[in-house]
């Protein structure tokens, strides 16, 4: 085992590290965690330009060798596997930078590690499980090197960065009510961790902190409080031992009585309702996921003009992660921002499991 001394001593010894990069400005990653999201983010970073994966890591050894393949059958390059995240950061001193895609409970501790040691640090959503450990990834991204970018992927998408433009220019109005809902089957059985509410943080901060980060950034504030209610409706003990509701709704309150409903059902028949992210205000609403917005006193869609509509988020989230570490510029995504829509779910999911008001002060300290 490695010590927080340990990593230090690392961090001092590391050179510069995108001061003193390979030729043709190459970017060299490691990815820990190459899973079901951690391989998705894998055949993503490959296709980024200049970058090299040096260093792969993963507790399952099956995982580690099929991620292997891919880098080789894609690039030819042979990266080195490991399956101690700490070994890896103290063996390897040419890692740039780490894409993180582990189960949520373990985020806080790689993350640190990994931009003390003074990598550029890309972390899938959310940042931890708890306020505390949220807080923690903030001041390590601070006082960092290298930049943090949390894996809020949908900011990049092509559809919903133009809404948010449009918004934020006025395209609507003043925003007056948002809505979101995620209705859906049930998250794969086979990753048990998904269905331990201490492990993920339960489905409103694992799953649904996507929409609630969209809509928060829309309303360009945090709420004041926040109420609601759910449960295991459906899925008792289904997978055995499940802790993570299965069904919930929240209200939040923001500044200037502006109010924002969310809800998630896992047990939605296939086609029935799906995932919609809306905003409404004075002169229209807007669905962010399509691109198209409707004035409030006519009919029909308007539909918003959007550049390369196709390309797919996560491409763009890690393609900007790149560009980020080289110019050292503060990602879109970024430590403050993601924290802040981590605690947006953490505030809901505190008012759900007491039953009461919570506040915003009871949640970000």
């Amino acid at each position: 085992m490695y010590s927080r001394r340990d990593i230090l001593k690392t961090a001092v010894a590391m050179p510069a590290l995108l001061d003193a990069q390979s030729p043709n400005d190459t970017v060299r990653v490691a990815v820990i965690g190459v899973g079901n999201r951690g391989a998705y983010d894998l055949k993503n970073m490959l296709k980024v330009a200049g970058v090299k994966i040096v260093a792969l890591c993963d507790l399952d050894t099956e995982r580690l060798d099929k991620a292997k393949a891919l880098v080789r059958d894609t690039t030819g390059d042979e990266p080195a596997t490991y399956t101690d995240f700490r070994k890896m950061l103290d063996e390897r001193k040419d890692i740039d930078a780490t894409l993180i895609a582990t189960p949520v409970d373990t985020h806080k501790m790689i993350a640190i590690n990994a931009l003390e040691v003074g990598t550029n640090v890309y972390c899938e959503k959310p940042m931890a499980v708890t306020p505390e450990d949220t807080r923690l990834i903030v001041t390590a991204a601070k006082s960092a090197k290298g930049i943090f970018q949390a894996g809020f992927q949908l900011r990049h998408d092509p559809r919903r960065k133009r809404s948010m433009e449009f918004i934020h220019s006025g395209g609507i109005g003043e925003v007056l009510f948002l809505q979101g809902y995620r209705h859906t089957g049930d998250l794969p059985h086979n990753t048990p961790w998904y269905f331990d509410r201490v492990r993920s943080g339960d489905n409103i901060v694992e799953q649904a902190c996507h929409i609630l980060d969209l809509l928060t950034w829309a309303a360009g504030k945090h709420p004041l409080r926040a109420f609601g209610s759910g449960g295991i409706n459906c899925f008792k003990n289904d997978p055995p031992g499940r802790t993570t509701m299965d069904n919930y709704a929240v209200i939040y309150e923001f500044p200037n009585d502006i109010r924002m409903e969310f809800s998630h059902i896992y047990f939605d028949p296939p086609g029935f309702s799906g995932i919609k992210e809306r905003v409404y205000g004075k002169n229209g609403a807007i669905d962010l996921a399509t691109a198209t917005w409707i004035e409030r006193e006519k009919k029909g869609d308007i539909p918003l003009d959007v550049p390369n509509p196709a390309e797919d988020p996560t491409f763009l989230s890690l393609q900007a992660f790149i560009e980020n570490a080289r110019g050292h510029k503060t990602p879109l995504n970024n430590a403050e921002s993601a924290a802040q829509s981590t605690m947006v779910a953490m505030l809901g999911r505190k008012a759900i499991y007491e039953k009461r008001v919570v506040t915003w002060e009871e949640i970000a300290g």
